[in-house]
């Protein structure tokens, strides 16, 4: 996949098949759009183009909503939209001059003279230009004039529940992981750095690495211990991971902790990427430490069994 963080570098191809959005998350409704863009290049020895902002809009236009969190950082993006096989990635810097370009602007300077879109598929809904005024049925009514094809790909469900990232969003604020991950089609994925913590977790037998997230629109999951799968150096591991105040030590500072199962290697200031399976209970306040380190052990039994019903 070749990747523009300037509309200028992209020369144009043949027959470019496009389409455009914020797709945060790259759940399995924006597969679905890249699918099909990429059965309509087969079908015309043409090549995708994807076309994706950065910021993220609501960053822009909303620079004070403290409560703006993401499914995918940038790096976590680009990395998803490669492994769906998309050909061409555009990264046009969003401002607010931008925002105030029309509907039918956007669609000459940029989808037609800067593209050259002979094919655009989009999702339900889509609205873009200034206060979104564009829609399927603009795009309809100009494609004709500026000579490309439109498309739009139906809101796609599991189980009648319409996918979209708001929807997604919702569940892990809710610690809802199974609904999350099967909307988004794999599992939710945090990366940090290893940074030192109280040590808590080594004196009840459960030593914890302390991760911090570094890009603050990252979503962290509702607070709980959670069942994950950690990476480290390329290599999988099984995990327990409690995000959190620590209330039974009166904790105040919320904190992201992952115990790996049958490792013992000093990892500090080392990254991890983190891959959520599913919830084990949530955050509890326990009369002594004794009765934390009792519970501990019920969280590694559950995670053990969570992890050999997955190699089943």
């Amino acid at each position: 996949m070749k990747v523009y963080n300037d509309i200028a570098q992209f020369k144009g191809v043949d027959f470019p098949v496009v389409t455009s959005g914020t797709f945060d998350g790259v759940h399995v409704g924006h597969r679905k759009i890249i699918q099909r863009l990429k059965e309509i290049a087969g079908q015309n020895g043409g090549e995708t183009v994807l076309l994706t902002f950065y910021p993220h809009p609501r960053m822009v236009l909303f620079p004070d909503d403290n409560e703006l969190k993401l499914l995918s950082t940038q790096e976590e993006k680009i990395k998803l939209l490669e492994g769906q096989g998309v050909d061409h990635l555009i990264i046009y810097p969003f401002t607010k001059a931008f925002s105030r370009l029309s509907s039918v602007n956007f669609i000459r300077d940029i989808l037609v003279n800067k593209i050259g879109t002979k094919k655009l598929v989009i999702g339900y809904n889509h609205h873009f230009g200034r206060n979104r005024e564009g829609s399927f049925e603009h795009l309809q009514e100009y494609g004709p004039v500026y000579g490309f094809e439109v498309e739009e790909i139906p809101a796609q469900d599991i189980e009648h529940i319409e996918i979209s990232s708001t929807k997604i969003r919702s569940a892990l604020q809710n610690g809802d992981i199974k609904t999350a991950n099967t909307f988004l089609g794999y599992n939710y994925t945090l990366a940090g750095t290893i940074v030192k913590g109280k040590q808590l977790g080594r004196t009840l037998g459960y030593p914890t690495a302390n991760i911090e997230v570094a890009d603050k629109y990252k979503l962290i999951p509702a607070n709980g211990i959670y069942v994950v799968e950690v990476e480290y150096e390329g290599v999988k591991h099984k995990g327990m991971m409690s995000i959190g105040l620590n209330p039974t030590v009166n904790g105040t500072e919320r904190t992201i902790e992952v115990n790996i199962l049958d490792f013992e290697k000093d990892i500090y200031g080392e990254k991890l990427t983190i891959r959520f399976i599913d919830k084990i209970r949530n955050e509890e306040k326990f009369e002594s430490l004794e009765k934390l380190k009792s519970q501990l052990g019920k969280d590694k039994e559950h995670t053990i069994k969570a992890f050999e019903k997955l190699s089943l």
